[in-house]
C-alpha cells in the first residue's frame, strides 16, 4: 500500500500515534463537543464561537500530539474532490430518506429543531444562521474521524487485525458514537439516532476511506445538511394561494 494511502496516525506514514496520544485527541475531541453542548443560545456573530471551539480545540490537539503531519487528515481539493463531495453528499442525503421512510413505518420521528428555525427565518437570517454550521459540520467530522482512526489503530496495534477487518469495526464505532451525539437533538429518539443518524455517518466515513481526505467528508456533510436545511425554507416562503398572472 502507498504511503498516500495509508490511514494517517495508525502506521508510520507520515506518524504513528502512541496510546496516549489518543487518550489526549479524544479527549479533547470530548471537550470540544461539550462546549459546543453547554453553549448558550448567541446571536450571530457570537454564534460562530462555541462551532470554532468544537473544531479548533481537538485540531490543536492533534498539532500537539501529531506536529507538523497534524495536516495528514486533509487532502487537496480540486474538482475531483469536489466531485466526491457531491456524489458522497447525494448517498447520503438518499440514504437518510430512505432510512427514515423505513423508521417512520415503525415508530414517530423527532424533526430536527435547526431545520424547523429555518422555516421562520428572512433570507439574511438564513445566511447568518447557516455560517456557524460550516465549523460545527466540519468539526462533526473530526467527531466522526477521529474514533475511526483510533480504532484501527487499536484494533491493528493492540488486537493484531488486519486493516480490512479493523476498517469494519471502526465504521460501526464511528456511527454509534456519531449517532449517540446527536440523541439530545432528536429528543433521545434511540432508533432516530443511531439507525438513521448513524446510516449517514456510515456514508460519510465511508467518504473519508475512499479518499483519505477529510475535505471530502466534510464538503459531503454539509450539502447533506445544507440541502435539508434549505429546502425547509424554501418550502416555508413558498408563494402559496396567489393568485396565476
Amino acid at each position: 500500500m502507498s504511503a498516500t494511502r495509508d490511514f494517517p496516525f495508525c502506521t508510520d506514514r507520515p506518524v504513528a500515534l502512541t496510546g496516549r496520544d489518543w487518550v489526549i485527541l479524544l479527549g479533547a475531541l470530548a471537550v470540544g463537543f461539550g462546549l459546543l453542548s453547554a453553549a448558550p443560545l448567541m446571536g450571530f456573530p457570537a454564534s460562530v464561537i462555541p462551532p470554532l471551539l468544537f473544531l479548533g480545540v481537538p485540531l490543536l490537539a492533534l498539532r500537539r500530539v501529531a506536529g507538523r503531519h497534524w495536516t495528514a487528515l486533509f487532502g487537496p481539493v480540486g474538482p475531483r474532490q469536489v466531485a466526491q463531495m457531491v456524489l458522497f453528499g447525494l448517498l447520503t442525503l438518499v440514504l437518510t430518506l430512505a432510512v427514515g421512510l423505513a423508521l417512520m413505518q415503525v415508530a414517530p420521528l423527532s424533526p430536527n429543531p435547526i431545520a424547523q428555525q429555518m422555516q421562520h427565518l428572512s433570507a439574511v437570517q438564513l445566511a447568518a444562521r447557516l455560517i456557524p454550521t460550516i465549523p460545527q459540520l466540519i468539526g462533526e467530522e473530526l467527531l466522526g474521524i477521529l474514533p475511526f482512526l483510533a480504532t484501527i489503530w487499536f484494533c491493528t496495534r493492540r488486537l493484531g487485525q488486519t486493516q480490512g477487518s479493523a476498517v469494519i469495526v471502526g465504521v460501526s464505532v464511528s456511527a454509534l458514537v456519531f449517532g449517540a451525539a446527536h440523541l439530545p437533538t432528536y429528543d433521545w429518539n434511540w432508533a432516530q439516532a443511531l439507525i438513521g443518524i448513524g446510516a449517514a455517518r456510515i456514508v460519510l466515513t465511508l467518504a473519508y476511506v475512499v479518499t483519505r481526505n477529510l475535505w471530502v467528508s466534510a464538503g459531503a456533510h454539509i450539502l447533506n445538511d445544507w440541502s435539508g436545511f434549505l429546502a425547509a425554507f424554501a418550502f416555508a416562503h413558498l408563494p402559496i394561494g396567489t393568485d396565476p398572472v
